[in-house]
């Protein structure tokens, strides 16, 4: 005997998804398609037994519904949509449901289809945040950001979590990776690869996909990163610390997937750690029966020329400019703030969404989270705009700071670090860095340095361990590591430069990001797996697709390479004490003329509202020794080249040697 149902005078008061009224135990329905000539709603009791499948209503503005007048709690439901003759022929029909797009929990199977029905929760199970708040501070440049992927922490046997690749093992206090290191490193935000659910696997290589297409770049057949969003409410329950994931097995464990990301939330905000989420908007996943493309793919995407846009890459680029997709963006923003206390976003190729979306988006959250971190990655393939984004009062990933400090290409388009004084590694382009990357400056980006969101390493690209090595060893290009237990560790060349990059990225003004690994010159080697992987043993620039070793962190090379790790480690706690060096004007970082390219020396003034205190910063990048004179006046040396001395500081006046390829860094002493 299946459910009785009727149909509501209008849905203009009801929000998509399912509605629960309390008062009568029953359950709307509404859901959006301009091309359906008829949508059903299948309802389950268990993944596989279908109860009822039911006709909806369509009403106005392309939005269909019913109601069932019974609560539904915990069972299933999908859509089947029927298409209208003209639009037909660019509809992917389904005889599979398809979840709803505004599903907090879903049940899927684990192959590239996902196959996911949503599951019906009135009612988030109750959770002790045990007194914790978010931690969303005033002024961004208070912030050292850590970016990583949550598997990345626990993957490896170093971690020696309880619980790996999960939401739990990244909190385990027993654990070496995660939270654990957060702490122990001193950074107060990280931010997390993207948790809400993705497209987990990609059709089997050289394999044909239902739509037509075939695997022929993917050996692996998943997608590691997660940059494939299925589903914008649900966070992905592939993390739950006890999921079955084995091909084709059914996966219930959203509701784990709930307690257990709140608990990472809970655990991160004890310590005072800012949790950001990595989020993408510009395109949805190709593979799975994505709501978006089965419901209504004419309205959520980008056309031209009779084909989705593609300046995503990926080949479905999202109409944010229409006005359901933005409102899906923003209602799932805000549910993720309001459920899961979620400190702030980075927007993947986030100048793929119009500027309207932009500024609903900031209106929406600001309104309830004044100060709710929104960093853009402000570019996508033929568009940069960073500067739009920050006269918006948005962050943004500052790649000019990367490319001008590191380079962009290993020994072919090396930075400033490298000796390289051309370009965005001019020295008046590495002074501006410094200040903030300011826009009435060489090479500037931002009007004021609270925007800029500095880093030199991230996921992608090849590591900044990496990118040293090859620049220093070119013959890795076209050759695998000879020794994967020794390759990793750190020469003393090779720490020289990772100490200049640490410097200029922890001591300019703006939001510094370690990607990680950073701290220890992680090394990206493509590890043995099942997979016949022809590049075993090269360096990866680009491991999106491997749930193994290449990606996971080994903790081992932390010990191995741990002057480097404490370097790091000094230098945070240098920046979170000295306000100088987060937030100072530029007129008060004054560069020293008089000097050859490859050596820039800075003063950091003092300033009435800031500090008191006077630095010098000096970093060679030539061959040779240089040498400055600080005159009569005397100096605490905190950074002495190799190390950063904040307890027992020399003392210096007069002419200074600094070393080739090496940094210091001066505090004036007080009279």
């Amino acid at each position: 005997m299946g459910f009785a149902f009727s149909y509501p005078d209008d849905l203009s008061g009801i929000k998509p998804g399912y509605t629960l009224d309390k008062e009568d135990n029953q359950v709307t329905f509404k859901v959006f398609s301009s091309v359906a000539r008829q949508l059903t709603l299948q309802v389950f009791k268990s993944y596989d037994e279908h109860v009822q499948t039911i006709p909806l209503r369509k009403y106005d503005n392309h939005f269909w519904g019913v109601t069932i007048l019974n609560s539904l709690d915990d069972h299933l439901y999908g859509y089947r949509l029927y298409p209208a003759e003209k639009h037909a022929h660019r509809i992917p029909v389904s005889e599979e449901p398809i979840a709803d797009p505004y599903s907090t929990h879903i049940v899927w199977k684990h192959d590239f289809m996902q196959r996911p029905l949503t599951k019906i929760v009135h009612k988030s199970e109750w959770f002790d945040w045990q007194g914790t708040d978010y931690v969303q501070l005033d002024d961004p440049r208070d912030l050292v950001i850590y970016e990583t992927h949550l598997c990345d922490q626990t993957g490896h046997n170093s971690s020696q979590s309880a619980h790996p690749k999960s939401y739990l093992g990244f909190v385990d206090p027993q654990a070496r990776g995660g939270l654990q290191h957060l702490k122990n490193l001193g950074v107060n935000a990280v931010e997390l690869l993207p948790l809400q659910k993705f497209s987990v696997y990609e059709p089997p290589y050289m394999q044909t996909s239902p739509d037509g297409s075939m695997n022929t770049w993917n050996f692996y057949g998943r997608n590691y990163w997660g940059y494939m969003t299925s589903l914008y409410f649900s966070p992905e329950s592939f993390y739950s610390s006890d999921v079955e994931q084995q091909r084709k097995v059914v996966n219930d464990s959203s509701k784990q997937a709930h307690r257990e990301l709140k608990t990472l939330v809970r655990e991160c905000h004890k310590e005072n750690i800012s949790v950001i989420i990595d989020v993408v908007y510009n395109h949805v996943s190709n593979y799975d029966l994505n709501p978006l493309r089965y419901l209504d793919p004419i309205s959520y995407f980008r056309w031209q020329n009779g084909g989705m846009e593609s300046n995503s890459g990926c080949g479905n680029d999202l109409k944010t400019e229409f006005p359901v997709s933005r409102q899906l963006i923003v209602d799932s923003l805000c549910y993720w703030i309001e459920e899961f206390k979620i400190d702030g976003f980075r927007f993947d190729l986030a100048a793929l969404l119009d500027w309207e979306t932009i500024d609903s988006i900031k209106d929406a959250l600001k309104k309830r989270f004044p100060h709710v971190l929104l960093i853009s990655e402000p570019w996508f393939y033929g568009g940069y705009t960073p500067t739009e984004f920050a006269d918006k009062g948005w962050s943004a990933w500052n790649d000019r700071f990367r490319n001008g400090v590191k380079g962009i290409e290993p020994h072919a388009q090396t930075g400033y670090i490298f000796g390289n004084t051309n370009g965005l590694a001019s020295k008046s382009s590495v002074h501006n860095y410094l200040c903030g990357t300011l826009t009435y400056k060489m090479n500037g980006l931002f009007p004021s340095s609270r925007y800029s969101v500095n880093y030199i390493e991230s996921h992608d690209g090849y590591t900044f361990g990496d990118f040293i090595r090859l620049t220093l060893n070119p013959d890795y290009f076209n050759k695998p590591v000879d020794d994967p237990d020794t390759f990793p560790i750190l020469s003393p060349e090779e720490l020289k430069y990772h100490k200049l990059g640490a410097v200029l990225l922890m001591l300019s003004q703006g939001t510094p990001m370690l990607h990680a690994g950073q701290e220890w010159g992680r090394s990206k080697i493509i590890a043995e797996d099942d997979i016949s992987d022809p590049k075993v043993g090269y360096l990866d620039h680009d491991s999106y697709n491997k749930d193994n070793e290449t990606n996971y962190l080994n903790f081992d090379f932390a010990d191995k390479n741990e002057e480097l790790v404490q370097f790091y480690r000094d230098l945070i706690t240098l920046r979170k004490e000295h306000p100088s060096f987060r937030k100072l004007d530029a007129s008060h970082i004054k560069l020293w003329q008089n000097q050859d390219d490859r050596h820039l020396t800075v003063t950091y003034e003092p300033h009435s509202t800031i500090s008191e205190n006077e630095y010098i910063l000096s970093l060679n990048v030539d061959e040779h020794d240089k040498e400055i004179d600080v005159g009569e006046n005397t100096y605490h040396l905190i950074i002495n080249g190799k190390n950063v001395n904040l307890k027992s500081p020399e003392l210096f006046s007069g002419k200074i040697t600094v070393k080739a390829h090496e940094v210091i860094l001066l505090m004036k002493l007080h009279d």
